[in-house]
């Protein structure tokens, strides 16, 4: 209902008062929320992930290990929400739902005897205050890249709108406080610099990485330590979260193996930045990459299409370009603009589908060729998202898990 005020205020209100009063609508907002629901956060132990890349993952290892050392977690994060060992699929293509959801979440979690919530929060969601009036007893910051720029209008307030989560940490009522940040990170100095009772840099040792996991890469070594450092500052024992974050083996649309009995990897992730499709594919160095990635309209991050072009051509074997969340633009223009970054000449194959189809039967013929399984397709961008974005809202049912396990099957028993 509220959104649909705000649709209606944006018609018919003046542009420039709209904008102006927009910070006051949000405000508003957030505080009808919290006083509707009770204030739930007072009664719950709340724990907000933040950064640009990792939250997701971050979300759920803490939840994983809070849950082996015994307590009862909610955590609510682009991938899924849960209260309990009740759990749905977040179908909102939003990370951090509206504040009345939220709000509603928090108590909700209260009711079914949970004793965490573990949230991940996004700068669109501090820059509209849907973190206002929730008491936060922890946040957790993974890092910090180039990402919504034309959004927020510069990375100085992308990076500043994540702050706005370890200020409102300053100013919660709880205690103890705890914030726990990447201290590899440029900026995770800043985000370690508040008045809280605690604060916890973790760093990475590259010569030793520190947990057994059947997760994929150094970047997520980072996300274990970020999740296993707060743990451990609530009470959790080393060898508690090290059992926990052995048993993980498996984060929807987050370096997700997808096999059906092909002699070759197929991995469907979510990386849409430039800095996270680099580390994906070092991840994979020692193979033949195929690659299968787009980029998302609307305006968004116009600057990082050639660029991740570039890094598709650097990596891989062989590219394939095509549609990812077009949104309200040419989806062929936006792959036009990533190829402009190649040296090499990419297919461009402009149905999802049929790309990701195209890049299996490749590797396909590359396994045979070699009979030796030293190949692996990357179907980026999408992760476990449930739709393609198309213009004027249009929302087109989509899983690239789902589409690859099809094609697979279509390809190894010739359906």
């Amino acid at each position: 209902m509220f959104e649909e005020i705000l649709r209606i205020g944006r018609r018919i209100i003046p542009e420039r008062i709209f904008r102006a009063a927009q910070p006051l609508y949000h405000f508003t907002l957030a505080l009808c929320a919290a006083v509707l629901y009770g204030f739930p956060s007072r009664n719950i132990k709340v724990v907000a992930v933040t950064g640009t890349k990792g939250k997701s993952t971050v979300v759920e290892l803490t939840t994983a290990i809070l849950e082996e050392a015994g307590f009862a977690v909610a955590s609510l994060s682009t991938i899924r929400f849960k209260i309990g060992k009740n759990e749905r699929r977040n179908l909102y293509k939003m990370t951090t739902p509206g504040r009345f959801f939220v709000q509603k979440f928090l108590r909700n979690a209260i009711r079914s005897g949970c004793a965490y919530a573990v949230l991940e929060m996004t700068s669109e969601a501090a820059r509209n205050y849907r973190h206002a009036f929730i008491g936060f007893d922890a946040v957790i910051f993974t890092n910090l890249a180039r990402e919504h720029i034309e959004s927020h209008g510069s990375y100085e307030k992308y990076r500043d709108a994540k702050l706005s989560l370890v200020r409102a940490l300053e100013r919660s009522p709880k205690h103890p406080r705890t914030v726990v940040a990447n201290a590899d990170d440029v900026e995770g100095w800043r985000f370690l610099d508040v008045k809280v009772e605690e604060q916890i840099p973790y760093r990475l040792n590259k010569e030793e990485m520190p947990f057994e996991t059947k997760l994929v890469g150094a970047f997520n070594q980072e996300n274990i330590l970020a999740a296993v450092s707060f743990a451990k500052s609530q009470g959790v024992s080393e060898e508690t979260a090290r059992s926990a974050v052995a048993k993980v083996s498996l984060i929807p649309g987050r370096v997700e193996f997808i096999q059906e009995g092909q002699k070759f990897d197929a991995v469907v992730d979510y990386a849409h930045t430039p800095d996270s499709l680099e580390k994906l594919y070092r991840a994979f160095a020692g193979k033949k990459i195929i690659a299968v990635l787009g980029n998302t309209g609307g305006g968004r991050d116009v600057w990082k299409r050639p660029e991740m072009g570039r890094i598709a051509d650097t990596h891989a074997e062989k590219v394939f370009l095509t549609n990812e969340d077009p949104y309200d633009e040419d989806p062929r223009a936006i792959v036009e603009a990533m190829a402009r970054g190649m040296a090499r000449a990419p297919e461009i194959i402009m149905d999802r589908r049929a790309a990701i189809r195209a890049a299996l039967q490749f590797a396909q013929t590359l396994a045979h060729a070699s009979n030796q399984n030293n190949t692996v397709v990357l179907i980026t961008g999408k992760g476990a998202d449930p739709y393609i974005m198309g213009a004027n809202g249009a929302k087109e049912p989509w899983d690239d898990r789902e589409v690859t396990r099809e094609e697979l099957k279509k390809i190894l028993h010739k359906i």
